[in-house]
C-alpha cells in the first residue's frame, strides 16, 4: 500500500524565494535535467543518489572535488514534464528540512521555469540561496540548450 508524500511543516519557517528564468529546451529535457541529470548542472558529476519516484530519498554533493556540500531529501512531486518538487537539507539551510519546486510552463517565447524554495529558517539563509540559484538555472538553461 502507497503511504501518503507528508510535506514538511514550514509554519514556523517562512522565508521563501522565487527565481524564473525562460529556458530554450523544452519540457521534457528540462524535467530530466531534474530527475535524471543533475549532475549534469547542479551537483558534482557522480555524486547523485536519487530514483525519479515519490517519496523517494535523494542525495548529491555541490561544490567541487576540494570541498563537497552534501545535499539530502526526498521526493515529495513528480509530475512528468511540468513539475517536479523536493526536500532539500544541507549545511547552508542550517540543516532543516526546505522544499524546493520547479515549474515548466510552455509561453510563446520559451518554456518559463519558475522555481520556488521555502522553508528557510532566516532571511540570511534564504539571501544567500537567492544569489546562487540563478546562476544554477543559467548552468541548466546552457545545459540542456546545448542537448541534441
Amino acid at each position: 500500500m502507497d503511504q501518503p508524500v507528508r510535506p514538511p511543516d514550514l509554519s514556523t519557517r517562512p522565508h521563501e524565494l522565487m527565481v524564473e528564468r525562460v529556458m530554450k529546451a523544452s519540457p521534457g529535457l528540462l524535467y530530466a535535467a531534474w530527475t535524471q541529470g543533475l549532475d549534469l548542472w547542479l551537483a558534482v558529476p557522480g555524486s547523485v543518489l536519487m530514483r525519479a519516484g515519490v517519496n523517494e530519498p535523494l542525495y548529491f554533493d555541490t561544490g567541487s572535488a576540494d570541498k563537497r556540500n552534501p545535499h539530502y531529501g526526498r521526493i515529495l512531486t513528480l509530475e512528468p514534464d511540468r513539475r517536479v518538487e523536493f526536500t532539500w537539507v544541507t549545511a547552508a539551510t542550517d540543516g532543516v528540512e526546505t522544499v524546493v519546486a520547479a515549474e515548466f510552463r510552455k509561453q510563446p517565447r520559451g518554456i518559463r521555469l519558475r522555481l520556488r524554495h521555502s522553508g528557510f529558517p532566516t532571511a540570511a539563509v534564504r539571501d544567500l540561496h537567492q544569489q546562487v540559484w540563478p546562476e544554477m538555472l543559467e548552468r541548466l538553461d546552457e545545459v540542456t540548450s546545448a542537448a541534441p
